[in-house]
């Protein structure tokens, strides 16, 4: 399920996570779930992403690691992002 912003159901939790998490000022349901987290994006950087990475282990149980040589596609987007840790939620 999709709603307008492009974000699914999941993706949505997620980008709420992130905003909370980074104490961003924006909406989560503005965030594009195909935009860049890093620089022209959401413009995060190494210390936010640790800090997602944790609050992520919190929320889902997903342990995401710093020196995973898949990182930089992981965290590409919020969609990678989500597409990952319900990957690794499944396994």
């Amino acid at each position: 399920m999709r709603d307008l912003s492009g974000q699914t159901a999941q993706e949505a939790e997620l980008a709420r996570l992130i905003v909370r998490t980074l104490d961003l000022d924006i909406d989560a349901a503005g965030i594009d779930p195909e935009a860049a987290l890093f620089g022209e994006g959401l413009g995060l950087d190494s210390i936010d992403i640790l800090e997602i990475a944790l609050a992520v282990a919190q929320n889902y149980g997903v342990q995401l690691r710093s020196d995973d040589e898949n990182n930089a596609t992981i965290f590409r987007s919020l969609r990678s992002l989500n597409s990952d840790i319900q990957a690794r939620r499944a396994a």
